[in-house]
């Protein structure tokens, strides 16, 4: 069983969830929105929705969605936060590989928040055939990812510290990284602990390169159109913190 089955649930979630700005999750539901020239009335994919940071505000401007997440926890709060405002979402809890999908042609697809890691290579060929294989003719697909390799190896950090809220709502995050080049892959333990509690977990995320993406992209089916730096369209350099990558089904 892969490590991300188990993962999201208790401690990393509740981290996931204090770490998000609310004003930034509703800019880049804006950015989603422009760039991937939606409009109410129609379909759209969320790959790993989470709580439904992006997809409730999408929602609410008319839009359908279906939102794929692995975590129980976080598809029975956007479950219930979709019914509470009676947006028109669809949830499937699912590992996206093995998920089923929409029974109708998605207008978009957009998969945020770093998830895009989380596959080796065979995993990303099927995860991308999989999105292409739900779009339109001429559908965009719009992929966030922190761990290409122009992004992470300049200034690869083996381990690392933060804190994440405020008074009683603070915990901490440990990680240490190993880097094994061969593989493309960094392994990592991550701890998280707030106070009363202290969870660990292997994890493993693996880096691409941009123009590897860009190979297996293609040989699903879609053509990158252009990779920005930020929501503000900035064009993605080497070095840059992250990355937005455009593409549109063939």
């Amino acid at each position: 069983m892969a490590w991300y089955h188990s993962f999201f649930e208790g401690l990393p979630q509740y981290a996931w969830k204090l770490n998000q700005n609310e004003e930034q999750s509703e800019l880049e539901a804006d950015f989603l929105w422009d760039v991937l020239q939606l409009a109410e009335g129609q379909q759209v994919l969320d790959v790993f929705a989470g709580y439904g940071r992006h997809a409730l505000p999408l929602a609410r401007q008319k839009v359908q969605l279906w939102c794929i997440d692995i975590s129980k926890e976080a598809c029975e709060e956007l479950s219930i936060s979709a019914r509470e405002e009676f947006l028109g979402v669809q949830v499937l809890c699912s590992d996206f590989l093995e998920a089923d999908l929409p029974p109708v042609p998605m207008n978009a697809a957009y998969c945020m928040g770093n998830s895009f890691s989380f596959f080796d290579r065979a995993g990303m060929q099927v995860m991308l055939s999989r999105i292409a294989g739900t779009l339109a003719p001429g559908a965009g697909f719009l992929a966030h990812t922190c761990l290409l390799a122009e992004t992470v190896l300049p200034d690869f950090q083996q381990r690392s510290w933060m804190e994440i809220g405020e008074g009683e709502e603070k915990l901490q995050y440990l990680v240490n990284n190993e880097y094994d080049a061969l593989e493309g892959v960094i392994r990592a333990q991550v701890t998280y602990m707030d106070g009363i509690r202290r969870q660990s977990y292997e994890i493993e995320q693996f880096v691409y390169t941009l123009s590897d993406l860009k190979v297996l992209f293609a040989e699903a089916g879609l053509e990158v159109k252009e990779v920005f730096s930020d929501i503000d369209g900035e064009p993605f350099q080497l070095g840059d913190e992250q990355a937005f990558i455009l593409a549109v089904k063939q």
